[in-house]
């Protein structure tokens, strides 16, 4: 689909690029010719999944808590040091779980905006002073989810991935100036290794409810992840898209409230 030096000599970050969605982007950015930056919280799974992906191409990580301005901050410096320079930011890093809104505690309510809405904007924000304003260029691409219609079993995710939608809109007309693209991708129901964060019953007949009858696959998103990091997508700024098989439009989400 892409040409195999699409994307030689840039330098990418992914974060939450240890698995799943994450995995998938940095595989396809190492095929066509990026430098990978991968970051996760848990230290040994992340250097598993940097010795995989090494097989693709040059792969670094970085054990960062994005919810941590200091662990991001250090993150910086390490790519200062490596690179001096970063071209495309992909904020994948993220977390929640189900809960009807009544049950959802403060720690668990402040748990998932910090990590969903404060990590992305403060990693954005990092990336983007320490490097995009300087370079005159970057490309942001937010991972969020499917809250076209709300999000009801998970309110606090909704809300905290509704403001990244809205943080890409206001940060894309900000820096525009900089030529920084920002963007966003809405997955819906993705065959990852996140699914196993919920339970069964919750995803059983799930496909029914998707008018293309299939859960989407990681590659799926990664396809488009790279289309938007790349100069095909250079006229397109403050976006966000949907990769859910229409799901969106029609049938629920979860039903179990």
């Amino acid at each position: 689909m892409f040409k195999q030096n699409l994307l030689q000599n840039k330098i990418a970050l992914v974060t939450g690029g240890r698995s799943g969605i994450g995995y998938a982007i940095s595989k396809q950015f190492l095929e066509l010719g990026a430098k990978v930056y991968i970051a996760s919280r848990k230290e040994e799974p992340l250097m598993k999944a940097k010795e995989e992906l090494s097989a693709f191409g040059p792969c670094e990580a970085f054990v960062c808590d994005i919810r941590e301005t200091d662990q991001i901050q250090k993150m910086v410096e390490g790519i200062k040091e490596k690179e001096n320079r970063l071209d495309i930011l992909v904020n994948n890093a993220g977390g929640q779980f189900p809960a009807l809104a009544e049950n959802i505690t403060e720690n668990g309510w402040n748990a998932v905006i910090n990590n969903n809405l404060n990590g992305t904007f403060f990693m954005t924000q990092a990336m983007a002073k320490n490097f995009f304003f300087r370079q005159k260029s970057g490309i942001v691409i937010n991972i969020i989810a499917n809250i076209y219609r709300g999000f009801p079993g998970m309110a606090h995710t909704g809300a905290a991935r509704a403001g990244v939608d809205n943080l890409t809109k206001s940060l894309a007309i900000e820096w525009a100036k900089h030529s920084i693209r920002v963007n966003a991708i809405a997955p819906g129901v993705i065959n990852s290794s996140g699914m196993k964060n919920y339970p069964p019953q919750l995803l059983e007949g799930m496909s029914d409810n998707i008018p293309m009858k299939r859960m989407g696959e990681v590659e799926d998103v990664a396809h488009l992840t790279t289309f938007l990091a790349s100069p095909l997508a250079g006229f397109i700024t403050g976006e966000t898209i949907y990769v859910d098989g229409g799901h969106r439009l029609s049938g629920e989400v979860f039903k179990f409230w």
